[in-house]
């Protein structure tokens, strides 16, 4: 594929992807872009289909290329049965996407960041059965959000899961992360942010199973790759953790427990339950919870925050 195609504005259509898309050209954007779309599809019948992006021509030369595949305001989709290799930047976004499902879909990215595998922000998207290995995103939930459902998810020599970053008018509610498996990531979930407004609420993320990643569950709100938005920060409230075993790679040096709330917005309502995690490195551990109230192991007790 040597140029970039845009399809705008179809209704009841699809893509039948039962051969490998090459990439030859050398432009950036994204090599399939789909927006303004009703009722749309790609997939593979018989699981065959890919789209081979060739990213390490660009990453060893320092540089990024084009994205694999980008939705733009579609309603009523599915993505399924495909994989997508090698992206010279992003694999996988949904943009303003609603009432969507993506299954079956394996993403096999780059060793090193800003290859993520799946980001998406809209609205009643339900993802799973997806496994991803790179060393940026898994799949991540972005501004704003509600009513989405990830679970049996492998995360694998990957960023791991995650929420943001997060900035100003945040608006992300009612999420479900189910069956999350993830091994030698950065993290198995992390929300993160600095500074900003708005809030984060009803998250349930249960049935997470980890082995060797730096963090564990991680709010951090002072996450530094992302310049200060200024404001109070982004308010964490009504977050279950429920049913995470497994193990960090040095519980000692970096805690599997760790929340970072903001100190004049702190978290409230956290609850953390059923939460066993040991360490592959050295024998201790410790948890740090930092402006964060709710329930569970360090946290404040209680709900009243300010």
């Amino acid at each position: 594929m040597a140029t970039w195609v845009t399809l705008s504005g179809g209704t009841a259509w699809a893509i039948n992807l039962e051969g490998i898309i090459v990439r030859t050209g050398t432009a950036g954007g994204n090599m399939i872009y789909i927006e303004h779309s009703t009722d749309f599809e790609i997939y593979s019948s018989r699981g065959v289909g890919a789209i081979q992006g060739y990213g390490y021509q660009f990453h060893e030369q320092g540089e990024y290329g084009p994205r694999l595949l980008r939705l733009y305001d579609v309603t009523n989709f599915a993505i399924h049965d495909i994989a997508l290799v090698y992206s010279p930047a992003f694999h996988l976004t949904l943009d303003t996407c609603n009432q969507g499902e993506v299954y079956n879909l394996i993403v096999r990215g780059g060793n090193e960041g800003g290859l993520d595998g799946i980001d998406l922000w809209g609205f009643d998207i339900w993802v799973h059965d997806v496994e991803v290995t790179n060393k940026d995103e898994c799949v991540t939930i972005k501004n704003p959000s509600n009513h989405i459902q990830v679970e049996n998810i492998y995360c694998n020599w990957s960023g791991g899961c995650s929420m943001g970053s997060l900035g100003n008018n945040t608006n992300i509610s009612k999420i479900l992360y189910n069956n999350i498996y993830t091994v030698n990531s950065n993290q198995m979930f992390m929300f993160k942010s600095n500074g900003g407004s708005g809030e984060v609420t009803e998250v349930t993320l249960q049935n997470f199973i980890g082995h060797e990643n730096a963090y564990s569950f991680y709010i951090n709100a002072y996450w530094s790759d992302l310049a200060n938005q200024g404001g109070n920060g982004v308010l964490y409230s009504s977050i279950t953790v429920n049913n995470w075993k497994g193990t960090c790679a040095n519980g000692a040096t970096r805690p599997p427990l760790y929340a970072l709330c903001p100190s004049t917005n702190p978290c409230t309502n956290i609850i953390i339950e059923n939460f066993v995690m040991w360490t592959e490195s050295g024998s201790t551990e410790y948890y740090k919870c930092a402006d964060a109230w709710g329930s569970g192991y360090c946290l404040h007790g209680g709900t009243q925050h300010t």
